[in-house]
């Protein structure tokens, strides 16, 4: 193995690191070591910039520039270029990355087996609500109607026939009171002839022959009452039984409309309809297959409105209320704008997130369903600077920021925040009211560095440029400390 490149790469890894993460400190030993002690011409940025605009990226580094020497207190000054930046109110946003989905969608299945008759619909045709999708053959469902019709009118006419019974046993009910009575009377008088004919026997005046006669007719009153009694229930049973036959003709019909509802409704699922307006997303079935229950006719979409959907993090979903308003760019450039119009309270248990919905007009049927989009949904406005995104910087614990110069000519670390960023520039919050914020040469000096700065005014948000410059402080020369 030849030991050369692994010699080439190990001094690459090496010179790498010492650039990065030890550059302050080879600062340092180059300027304690007198490395750079000649007085390097300090290059400023041209005082009448073209068309009265100057870009940072565009400035001279701060390599070229070189530093300068101060002539009051002996201190070497970086060169720098800063933007005067003053706050504004600017809407905040939640920035969310979601996609397009349907607000409606349905597979419409079969709710009985049969052959298509009809011919498919094509996948992308518009359809109406009502409109039919597949339509399955009959069969013997027809003849199925007809015999429950024939079975509802046949519990029909029993009906009549059972109240007829009614009257008939309500009569028989009466004729047997009126025994009742009747026995009852018998007896009565049979008790007062059996009474007479044993006292007129007791005092010698009647026969053995008519006491015992008297005793048998009153055994035979008392028989016929019974006899009446059981007439009088034999009645009442069948008065019962009438209205018994009533019910049972009633729920004979009730039965018999329920077959026919049922063969009804199997002729009504002949007919598989779209349950509301859409775009089929696929072929309806094809003339001559087999349906079963529960088999696929069609996939309907419904896409006006259409819903953005994604996913807000538990941080901010606080920010985030119902109709409050929200744009979204899709990959192509197209903006939408819409209204929350749902938010989840309930995480998802994988990711923790909530899933927010923005509903957008879409009339023409231009966006479809699962296309990527970049959502930005309007929360409570805050305070914040409008400035390039090359300004941002990151600090040695990794914190982004940005670098400003202090009234005392030193450059210090400001940590902000990402309100929004746009094509022109980038929000930022974080920082006082105004501040001087380095926007070229940050990346070449450290907390508490001496900088020489020259000012420009901020950015705007408009326009997305810089303004003309304004004319620098006079450089300090002296010695080098």
């Amino acid at each position: 193995m030849k030991l050369l490149p692994l010699i080439t790469a190990a001094l690459v890894v090496f010179a790498l690191y010492v650039s990065v993460f030890e550059r302050d400190r080879v600062l340092e030993f180059a300027r304690s070591t007198g490395f750079g002690s000649q007085q390097e011409e300090t290059v400023t940025a041209d005082s009448s910039p073209t068309e009265g605009t100057a870009d940072p990226d565009t400035a001279p580094a701060p390599e070229a520039q070189g530093e300068h020497q101060g002539a009051d207190d002996g201190v070497r000054r970086v060169s720098v270029v800063a933007l005067r930046s003053h706050a504004a109110m600017v809407d905040s946003a939640v920035t969310l990355r979601g996609r397009t989905e349907a607000s409606r969608q349905v597979d419409v299945r079969s709710e009985t087996s049969g052959l298509i008759r009809s011919a498919p619909l094509p996948k992308g045709s518009k359809v109406t609500a009502g409109q039919v999708l597949c339509e399955v053959a009959p069969g013997t469902r027809e003849i199925s109607l007809a015999s429950a019709q024939s079975q509802l009118r046949e519990a029909q006419s029993r009906l009549p026939e059972a109240r007829a019974r009614v009257p008939e046993a309500e009569a028989r009910l009466s004729e047997a009171r009126a025994r009742v009575k009747e026995a009852e009377a018998r007896l009565a008088e049979a008790e007062i002839n059996q009474r007479a004919a044993s006292r007129l026997g007791q005092g010698g005046f009647a026969s053995e022959i008519r006491v015992v006669t008297a005793q048998a007719a009153l055994e035979a009153a008392r028989a016929g009452v019974e006899t009446a009694n059981s007439s009088l229930e034999s009645a009442r049973s069948g008065i019962e039984s009438a209205l018994a036959g009533i019910e049972a003709a009633t729920a004979g019909i009730q039965s018999a409309q329920a077959g026919v509802a049922a063969a009804e409704k199997e002729l009504e699922r002949l007919n598989i309809t779209a349950p509301f307006d859409g775009l089929l997303e696929s072929d309806t079935a094809e003339l001559g297959s087999l349906l079963q229950p529960g088999a696929l006719c069609a996939t309907l979409l419904r896409l006006d409105p259409i819903l953005l959907v994604g996913f807000v993090p538990e941080l901010e979903v606080g920010r985030i209320t119902v109709g409050a308003p929200a744009t979204a760019r899709l990959v192509d450039g197209t903006e939408l704008t819409g209204d929350v119009s749902f938010l989840s309270r309930a995480a998802d248990e994988a990711t923790r997130t909530f899933r927010v919905e923005v509903t957008v007009p879409n009339a023409d049927l231009t966006l479809s369903d699962g296309q990527t989009a970049e959502i930005l949904i309007a929360a409570p406005g805050v305070t914040a600077h409008f400035l390039p995104q090359s300004a941002l910087t990151l600090n040695d614990h990794g914190d982004l920021g940005v670098r400003v110069v202090g009234k005392d000519s030193l450059a210090h670390f400001q940590p902000v925040s990402v309100q929004r960023d746009t094509a022109r520039g980038i929000w930022l919050s974080g920082l006082p009211e105004s501040a001087d914020v380095i926007v070229l040469g940050q990346e070449y000096v450290t907390e508490g560095s001496p900088v020489t700065p020259t000012y420009r005014e901020g950015l705007d948000p408009e326009a997305g440029v810089l303004p003309a410059q304004v004319p620098p402080a006079a450089p300090a020369t002296g010695p080098v400390r």
